[in-house]
């Protein structure tokens, strides 16, 4: 099951970025957004989320 970021948490700080291994995060205008066929489910993303906003889907 891949990870998601919520729409009304995530304050694109790009903290998770870096963080993913298989670069399966993508910088949105307001948001980033996790690509779940990309996405290995490390966690490390969620780890690494100032605020909370990575969980699993």
């Amino acid at each position: 099951m891949a990870f998601m970021i919520s729409t009304t948490s995530c304050t694109a700080c790009g903290t998770c970025l870096p963080e993913c291994a298989v670069e399966a995060i993508s910088e949105g205008t307001e948001y980033y957004t996790i690509d779940a066929d990309a996405c290995i489910d490390c966690g490390a993303c969620e780890a690494a989320c100032p605020e909370g906003a990575i969980s699993e889907s």
